[in-house]
């Protein structure tokens, strides 16, 4: 299930992309300004299917590369430091195959694994700090939504000096990028043409005022001599026409029939999916679209027919679930879920959704059987804020009123409300055995969250 998170705060936004001890307070009204991430387990597999040996080429360790799906129409990628990646949902509706998305990736991957953005940290430890949170946070929005107008703001507070240094990409990092991309997807062996198809659509739109530009363009300035590279280095590939997988295709136009039957309006989905076209992707993508404008009889009567198509399909399973659970079906709604569990164990999204409908349920059976799906989704996912909201229910509700606090307080502390985090760790420790591994946890919360509240409320 596509699930939208809870928007993050500009101050979580902007840790994030600099990845400082800085924690600016969430009490400025200048820090209103929120993004919109994505959660959504099958769009996240495919991701990570056609990025994995990229990443491994590349060097790095894709357990550590964090991948963020943002909603936003915009065509925008890009990557931050402390090695996060960002999709808009725009990108991906936007690309034409694979090879697309993954030629962008790689090509991300070369500014992580080149250094290009560590010099962000290395300067926000010698800014200003008084006029440093006002050019992070025109930092966080320009970088988050594509959008340099809102660098621009952020300069008039934070110094118009400082918001370049973080926001210019040199010409020689982006032909850097591009020089590691070619040779990843060599060495993972893949096909190199969708990189230099994507970059031939932007380079199209270099004629456009900047308004209405495409944002990647904003950070990727393209240029004629990038796409006679690219043009060069595709035409020597030794894969070059090397087809990709015919489940990589069914992914990727799944991926994206997914994305326009979530974000997009009915008209919309009609045309880019008519019922002239009866492709499972299609199908997916009117499934969905039929379900999120509340026709859950219609919806679950043309999801069912995929499913005896795919009975082994888990996303499937969990679009059933999903709609049973908002016609009221909540028993049936588990069952949906059970079976995508089953299918594909190891997902921990799929847990949660599982969970939720357990805790949903309300009885002590669902809500153990609730304890124990949470706990294997927060062993994959320690800083999933509604896991840990979940859990705090489930404890509550179990009479573990230690672990019920601790759930909390993580609940607090990934969502960034110290003060509460702070608070709720403190009860835990007066609950849980001292020295015992959710007691020192606690502590550990409640010193961490003392010093972020402490720098908030100096500034």
């Amino acid at each position: 299930m596509l699930r939208t998170l809870l928007r993050a705060s500009a101050s979580h936004l902007v840790a994030l992309l600099v990845a400082s001890t800085l924690v600016v307070s969430t009490s400025s009204a200048a820090l209103a300004q929120q993004m919109r991430l994505l959660r959504d387990a099958e769009i996240e597999n495919t991701i990570r299917t056609f990025v994995t040996p990229v990443l491994q080429a590349a060097g790095l360790n894709p357990n550590t590369v964090t991948i963020y799906l943002v909603e936003d129409p915009r065509l925008n990628a890009f990557a931050t430091t402390n090695q996060r990646m960002f999709l808009n949902s725009g990108f991906l509706t936007a690309t034409d195959g694979p090879g697309e998305v993954i030629g962008v990736l790689a090509h991300e991957a070369g500014h992580i694994a080149g250094g290009h953005l560590s010099r962000m940290r290395d300067e926000v430890a010698g800014a200003q700090m008084t006029s440093l949170a006002a050019a992070l946070l025109g930092i966080g929005a320009a970088l988050l939504t594509g959008d340099p107008r809102a660098a621009s703001a952020g300069s008039v507070i934070g110094g118009d000096i400082a918001l370049k240094n973080f926001l210019q990409y040199s010409q020689s990092q982006e032909q850097a990028a591009d020089q590691a991309a070619i040779t990843y997807l060599r060495g993972a062996h893949y096909n190199p043409e969708g990189l230099v198809e994507f970059m031939r659509k932007l380079d199209g739109q270099r004629v456009l005022n900047a308004i209405r530009q495409d944002p990647y363009l904003s950070t990727h300035p393209m240029t004629d001599s990038r796409i006679r590279f690219l043009e060069r280095e595709v035409a020597q590939s030794p894969y070059k026409d090397k087809p990709w997988p015919p489940e990589w295709l069914e992914m990727f136009e799944r991926m994206k029939a997914k994305l326009i039957g979530y974000l997009e309006a009915p008209a919309a989905v009609a045309r880019a999916y008519p019922a002239s076209d009866d492709s499972l992707p299609a199908r997916y993508a009117r499934a969905i679209s039929t379900y999120r404008n509340s026709s859950f009889a219609d919806a679950l009567v043309q999801v069912e027919a995929l499913i005896a198509e795919r009975p082994q399909d888990p996303f499937f399973q969990e679009l059933k679930g999903q709609i049973l659970l908002e016609s009221g079906k909540v028993a049936e709604a588990e069952g949906a879920y059970g079976k995508a569990v089953e299918l594909l164990p190891g997902e921990p999204q799929l847990r949660l959704q599982l969970a939720l409908v357990q805790i949903q349920t309300n009885s002590p059976a669902t809500d153990q059987a609730a304890l124990e799906n949470l706990t294997k989704v927060l062993a994959r996912e320690p800083g999933d804020a509604s896991a840990w909201r979940l859990s705090a229910i489930a404890n509550g509700r179990l009479g573990n009123e230690g672990m019920a606090a601790m759930s909390l307080a993580e609940y607090n502390f990934a969502r960034g409300e110290w003060r509460d985090a702070r608070g709720q760790a403190e009860k835990a420790m007066t609950l849980l055995t001292e020295h015992s591994t959710g007691w020192l946890r606690a502590a550990d919360i409640a010193a961490v969250a003392e010093r972020n509240q402490d720098r908030a409320d100096k500034r």
